[in-house]
């Protein structure tokens, strides 16, 4: 959903930093020993300036071997401590990173799954996979390295400044000089890198995007040939923003640092005059003009990763907000607070006066439906497109909460049991089957993961699938890609049903689950369902003749009405709707 948007830009948002901060407070200790290992450093850093400037007054000038001695080994014991310090600051803020997004992952997947249906029809799959991909990456990256790296660098350089106007405060106007000229690129930077790495970003989101409806929708692109069409779109339109949108980035950058690089050397250049006269005068010491030209030279480094810093802070905004927004989406189909377990059921629904709109301005997809299903009943729903047969049976699935009116089962208001304990006892064979990465035996134990092997082989037979799987080179071991794009529609098909059948519902709906398949194997489904579904209140929305006038119920919708409700022969004799409808379609 591109209007879903979160992207502002900001470098600091005090509501996504409180967020942030809370995923902190586990790893408190892990923030001590990190500021501890930072001390080390920033002390490494600052300290070793004026020893190497002690070395020089105290030792070579005053041909004193042992302050040399002394200054070499005290530079080699900082140099390592600092090594330390560094060394624990990325460790163990690295461990604290890993462990933080491995539990924003854990929350946006669990999350994500509670959703309504409604979220995933507006909102792209390549946008989700950016958010828990990309966006938790970003966050990694600034916990990880860029809030202490940037306290270090802040830290570094006040050292610095500290340490200069002690040493001598002319040569340290100079020096601040080089800062403020700094700061006015790091600015330069601030204004022109905001709009340009949010670019990258949200392009790289429209590329996701791109590729996962693509290759979701693979057949459909094929089918028509629409392989070079997509192709251009993807080159010239998608992709050549993304690039366009990294080069602009790329530019600012290109721009950025080389001019860094260019106030330093211009920096040192004059700080060398300047200091070099003060020492010909004999106003500073060559120690303390070495200490100063170190000092200017290490200026750069602290600043230019300050203002890469803010880019990432820049990014971590705009990732958390776009993070924060996905798990903030309402849960709205979710346990009351005095949800009681289903117990298990026979299966007798009721329809009371249920109406349903998809969202509060949309029209109304159901319209005061009441219907009474005996335990145990077939119900064929029938109607044309758009009138309400999918919706009643997501109401019946509590994908969907009624707008109006309440759906029984056994008596019990499915508004007022778990969702566990009210999915658990049905069925749902969809018109296209989804098979997942794995086994034949994984896909078909899906449903009901203690089944034992005898049980799957067992249910794989009664809807006729065994024949074909044990033709299959590894037969029930067999590796189904994602989508089971390797199996024949009508294979897939097969494999659902018997998905469901294993799981033994007491309710079992089929949302035009036999349209894609062929005469024979119908034939082999219809003669399995008689035997299995015997007992089972059973749900169908089809096409197909037989199994529209076998049913023992046929509910004939127009509108998001129930206008007829009968059996196949009462309702023919009643030359109504279901007559008219019969006549020009199923007869045919």
């Amino acid at each position: 959903m591109k209007g879903a948007s979160v992207e502002t830009g900001k470098a600091f948002d005090w509501e996504v930093t409180r967020r942030i901060g809370g995923y902190l407070k586990p790893y408190k200790k892990n923030i001590v020993i990190s500021l501890i290992g930072m001390a080390l450093a920033v002390l490494s850093t600052v300290a070793g300036p004026p020893i190497i400037g002690l070395a020089v007054d105290e030792g070579l000038k005053q041909n004193n071997f042992g302050v040399v001695i002394w200054a070499s080994a005290g530079y080699l014991v900082l140099q390592a401590a600092g090594f330390v310090g560094l060394r624990l600051q990325i460790y163990i803020m690295a461990v604290a990173g890993q462990g933080i997004i491995q539990t924003l992952r854990d929350q946006l997947f669990t999350h994500i799954q509670r959703l309504p249906l409604a979220f995933f029809s507006t909102y792209e799959t390549g946008r989700i996979i950016a958010r828990i991909i990309g966006d938790v990456n970003v966050l990694r990256e600034a916990i990880s390295f860029a809030v202490i790296g940037a306290l270090r660098d802040m830290f570094i350089v006040l050292g610095m400044i500290v340490t200069m106007l002690l040493l001598d405060p002319a040569l340290t106007v100079v020096s601040i000089a080089v800062v403020v000229l700094l700061s006015v690129l790091a600015n330069y930077w601030r204004i022109y890198a905001r709009k340009a790495y949010i670019k990258v970003r949200e392009t790289n989101a429209d590329v996701n995007a791109e590729l996962a409806e693509n290759i979701n929708g693979i057949r459909v692109v094929k089918a028509y040939s629409r392989e070079k069409y997509n192709l251009n779109r993807f080159k010239n339109q998608i992709n050549r923003s993304h690039l366009d949108a990294n080069l602009e980035a790329t530019r600012v950058a290109s721009l950025f640092f080389p001019s860094i690089d260019l106030v330093g050397g211009i920096a040192t250049g004059t700080l060398i005059y300047i200091g070099g006269t003060m020492v010909l005068n004999r106003d500073i010491s060559v120690g303390n003009l070495i200490t100063f030209v170190l000092y200017v030279e290490q200026f750069f480094f602290p600043i230019r990763q300050i203002a890469m810093r803010y880019n990432t802070f820049q990014a971590t905004m705009a990732a958390g907000e776009k993070i924060f927004w996905l798990l903030d989406r309402p849960v709205e189909i979710k346990d009351s607070d005095n949800a009681v377990p289903l117990p298990p059921i026979e299966g007798h629904i009721q329809f009371e006066d249920v109406s349903l709109s998809y969202s509060k301005d949309d029209y109304e997809a159901l319209t005061h439906v009441d219907l009474d299903v005996p335990a145990g009943s077939t119900v064929a729903l029938v109607g044309h497109t758009g009138a309400g047969k999918t919706s009643m049976v997501k109401l019946l699935s509590r994908f969907y909460d009624p707008s109006g009116g309440r759906v029984l089962v056994d008596g019990y208001n499915i508004q007022e049991v778990t969702l566990d304990s009210l999915r658990s006892q049905m069925g749902v064979v969809l018109q296209q089957p989804f098979l997942f990465a794995g086994t034949i035996m994984d896909n078909i134990r899906y449903g009901r993961l203690d089944a034992t092997d005898d049980q799957i082989i067992e249910a794989a037979k009664a809807v006729g699938a065994h024949e074909f799987i044990v033709a299959l080179e590894n037969g029930y071991q067999t590796e189904v890609a994602e989508g089971g794009v390797s199996l024949s529609v009508g294979q897939r098909q097969l494999l659902s049903f018997a998905r469901a059948l294993l799981a033994d519902p007491r309710i079992l709906i089929l949302d035009e689950a036999t349209s894609s398949i062929d005469t024979r194997t119908e034939q082999v489904i219809q003669q399995a369902l008689k035997r299995l579904l015997k007992g089972r209140t059973s749900f169908v929305i089809a096409h197909r003749l037989s199994t529209i006038t076998s049913a023992d119920i046929i509910v004939v919708m127009d509108h998001g009405k129930v206008i007829e409700v009968g059996s196949h022969h009462e309702l023919l004799q009643r030359k109504g709707a279901y007559y008219h409808l019969y006549s020009m379609t199923y007869a045919a």
